[in-house]
């Protein structure tokens, strides 16, 4: 009993009550986290629907294979993230470390492919600014395309960073036994937070990468 008890803060009667607000905490947090990538969503889609064409042009300069490869691989990290919250609550500490080091894994590939597109515009003058150099037509528009693609998917990327902070932190709870059937509430909660962001991307996938490519 001492076991399940001593995670309980000593503000909680017990752990059931503990978990429900940490559970409120995170959704109160994501719901804000909506609102501001709704925010930035609308946005694209004003500037998207003023500037059809120009958009469509400008995200042709996008490497869709690259965005394809990193949504697969951000669906496998979604999956590994459920498999780390399944060990956590059937107390599988060796499964739990493992799925969650896999799931680190995945979210690096996907920042080091992402740190390739970026090179690779900068190497073509498409990063808005004084070196922006666009040859297609609508060159404002584009620019303001390009701006938003970095806006988006660099605040994308900065929360997939936190994320792999949150699962660096889990690895090393996991490692000591600290999450087991009876307190799998860090692990449940990152997870959360982990699926979230992938589904950011896939919203950004399709705006960004497929435009006018049917």
């Amino acid at each position: 009993m001492a076991e399940h008890t001593a995670h309980v803060a000593h503000h909680f009667d017990d752990a059931e009550q503990q978990y429900q607000a940490s559970a409120l905490g995170m959704w109160a947090f994501l719901v804000t986290e909506v609102m501001f990538f709704g925010g930035a969503f609308t946005a694209y889609v004003i500037y998207r629907t003023q500037y059809p064409a120009a958009f469509a042009h400008a995200s042709h300069h996008l490497d869709v294979w690259l965005g394809t490869f990193n949504t697969v691989v951000l669906i496998g990290s979604s999956l590994t993230m459920a498999l780390a919250v399944w060990a956590a609550q059937t107390s599988r500490r060796r499964t739990l470390a493992t799925t969650l080091v896999l799931t680190m894994a995945l979210g690096a590939v996907f920042l080091v492919v992402k740190g390739s597109e970026y090179a690779h515009k900068f190497h073509e003058g498409l990063v808005p600014g004084p070196g922006f150099t666009y040859a297609g037509p609508e060159a404002p528009q584009a620019e303001l395309f390009f701006s938003l693609y970095f806006a988006l998917t660099g605040i994308h990327a900065l929360h997939m960073v936190i994320g792999l902070g949150l699962l660096t932190w889990l690895v090393v709870g996991a490692l000591r036994g600290r999450f087991h059937a009876g307190y799998a509430t860090p692990v449940d909660l990152t997870g959360l937070y982990w699926h979230f962001v992938d589904i950011v991307w896939i919203f950004l996938f399709p705006l960004l990468y497929l435009i006018g490519r049917h």
